[in-house]
């Protein structure tokens, strides 16, 4: 697709947003925003740098993940299409806290932070929007503390893998994930070791709750995983 047509397919897709802006805004974003592909596994940022750009994920999976003691990577929130990232840091006056990298192929509209700043300044609508979207990632980032510190392991891993298939979909089969993921990414977005993650795994398969087929897992028995999700 070329890059034309992904800008005019974000403006569709991001309706409710670019109804905010005043025509002489549209024109600017019509006319800064940029289109950037990643491989997968590529970084699109690292923690450290200087914020630049209003990141909007138009196809593909993005992680979004900080780097701990000995290099154990902790997955903070997954992207989905059509979502922003990348730019709590710059409101803050930070640079990045975190990193972000590619769980596959993905194409980014990439707006100048600084652009979006402008309209926040002119615009009190666009300010909003973005305060009740931070209030929201806040709301989620709050309660997926809570369930990393609080719940057992497989009340952790229950909970992503029912989260990962809420975000991504199913497949045609409506069973099985659309989203592969390594074990060392579901380690970490479970908030345990990988050898932990492959025993739960194992023993979720055991009890047919799942199968699994490589890294393609299908859900047998979800309601039973929700519950394992929900007691902890």
């Amino acid at each position: 697709m070329k890059p034309s047509k992904i800008i005019e397919e974000m403006l569709e897709r991001l309706s409710e947003f670019v109804s905010l802006l005043t025509p002489e805004q549209k024109q600017e974003l019509k006319s800064e925003v940029s289109v950037e592909r990643f491989k997968k596994n590529e970084v699109l940022y690292r923690e450290g740098e200087v914020p630049q750009y209003l990141h909007c994920l138009m196809s593909g999976k993005v992680k979004l993940y900080k780097e701990g003691v000995g290099g154990r990577i902790q997955i903070m929130r997954v992207m989905k299409p059509v979502e922003f990232f990348g730019y709590r840091a710059y409101l803050a006056n930070q640079n990045y806290v975190n990193n972000a990298g590619a769980f596959e192929n993905c194409t980014i509209c990439m707006i100048p932070i600084e652009l979006v700043n402008k309209w926040m300044e002119e615009n009190n609508k666009v300010a909003i929007y973005f305060v009740r979207l931070l209030a929201v990632e806040l709301g989620v980032s709050d309660e997926r503390t809570v369930n990393l510190t609080q719940k057992h392991i497989r009340g952790r891993l229950a909970e992503a893998l029912i989260f990962l298939a809420d975000t991504y979909g199913m497949e045609e089969d409506n069973a099985t994930m659309s989203i592969c993921l390594s074990r060392e990414d579901l380690a970490s977005l479970s908030n345990m070791t990988t050898s932990n993650a492959i025993r739960t795994l194992s023993a979720f398969q055991t009890e047919q709750l799942i199968e699994i087929n490589g890294r393609k897992i299908k859900f047998v028995d979800i309601e039973s995983l929700k519950k394992i999700s929900k007691i902890g």
